[in-house]
């Protein structure tokens, strides 16, 4: 008997297997990948919310420990998975200039604002009012992550690539049983696909609609982020994603060309220099209600867990997340109210 099946490759899925290899559990990966929003994801961990200059939702102890956990990874799949990315807030105008240097007087701020003005000697940037400069940031490459994890830590016994069939699973006093796999837990890490999910639709998982653009560019040479109205971000030979967009309404996974238009507009406030447009992709952001994560256990069937909800910080939430969720199956550690699926029972039977 597996002690888990786990449903869902993404970010989440894959961190909550991670944790589970590492405490010597027997899972399998259900997957059949049509959730791409975490392997079409930037990548981002950005400590700081920079439209409200805001700190993140446990920034402080989210940061430090993700990019441990990705290092770790990086030895285990022996390959780059992280990159150190400052990023330039531009300014447009004296006033944001203003309320940055009062962010960063801040002491919850401070280590992650730089005081200063950063000038501007990027020809290629339209940087009139210069850039306040954040540190602390990087990005994962997401996709060689996923891709590498499947690769060289799943197995063709351990991963099954395929569509979970909720019917065909069989809720039992002892565990569960799919299609001949007997187990005693399930994980669902179904990102916005929990929309479908029987068990655990009740959640109140809104979806957002992300897409980015991938520009080329041999004249705007620049290895940082850019944040403006969208960030422009490198991610080398001379490429650049350009996004995303937050798109309420629509919930598939294809590029809009109403959005290209939209990006490319504010891209040409930010650069001005050649560019051409070499991709398009987009993937839908599980958020919620009240964007925090979706952690724990069905109200009624005790071998369910839902492991979800990450919104557009799925890169810095998930190894803790499935660090959470795993101290509470195993050793009935509480999870924190604010994160647990506890706070949306009423739902469930309503």
């Amino acid at each position: 008997m597996m002690d888990y099946i786990v449903v869902g490759l993404g970010l989440a899925g894959a961190a909550f297997c991670e944790t589970l290899r590492r405490n010597h559990k027997r899972f399998c990966v259900i997957s059949d990948q049509s959730q791409t929003s975490s392997k079409v994801a930037a990548g981002l961990s950005n400590p700081v919310i920079l439209k409200r200059f805001n700190l993140a939702w446990k920034a402080n102890e989210l940061v430090p420990l993700s990019k441990s956990f990705y290092e770790e990874m990086e030895e285990e799949l022996g390959e780059k998975l992280l990159i150190d990315l400052p990023i330039l807030r531009k300014f447009s105008s004296i006033e944001e200039q203003n309320l940055w240097f009062e962010a960063s007087d801040k002491d919850y701020l401070n280590r992650f604002l730089y005081p200063r003005l950063i000038r501007n000697t990027n020809e290629a940037l339209n940087a009139p009012y210069d850039f306040g400069s954040l540190q602390g940031a990087y990005r994962l490459k997401t996709e060689a992550y996923l891709n590498g994890f499947q690769k060289k830590v799943l197995s063709p016994s351990t991963f099954l690539q395929e569509s979970f069939d909720h019917v065909s699973l069989k809720v039992m006093n002892d565990g569960v049983e799919y299609k001949g796999i007997r187990a005693k837990n399930v994980v669902f890490a179904e990102g916005y696909g929990i929309k479908h999910n029987p068990f655990f639709n009740y959640l109140p998982m809104q979806g957002s609609k992300g897409e980015y653009l991938i520009v080329e560019s041999h004249q705007l040479q620049e290895q940082r982020a850019i944040k403006s109205s969208i960030f422009v971000i490198p991610i080398g030979k001379n490429l650049y994603l350009v996004g995303a967009n937050y798109n309420s309404v629509d919930k598939d996974n294809i590029p809009s060309e109403s959005t290209k238009r939209e990006l490319l507009s504010k891209l040409e406030r930010i650069i001005k220099c050649p560019y051409q447009v070499v991709g398009h992709i987009a993937g839908v952001r599980p958020t919620v209600k009240d964007r925090r994560p979706l952690i724990g256990t069905h109200p009624i069937y005790k071998c369910l867990h839902v492991l979800n909800g990450f919104g557009s910080h799925g890169v810095m939430i998930a190894p803790w997340a499935a660090t959470e969720l795993f101290a509470s199956l195993e050793t009935g550690a509480s999870l924190e109210d604010e994160v647990s699926v506890a706070r949306y029972q009423k739902l469930y039977y309503s």
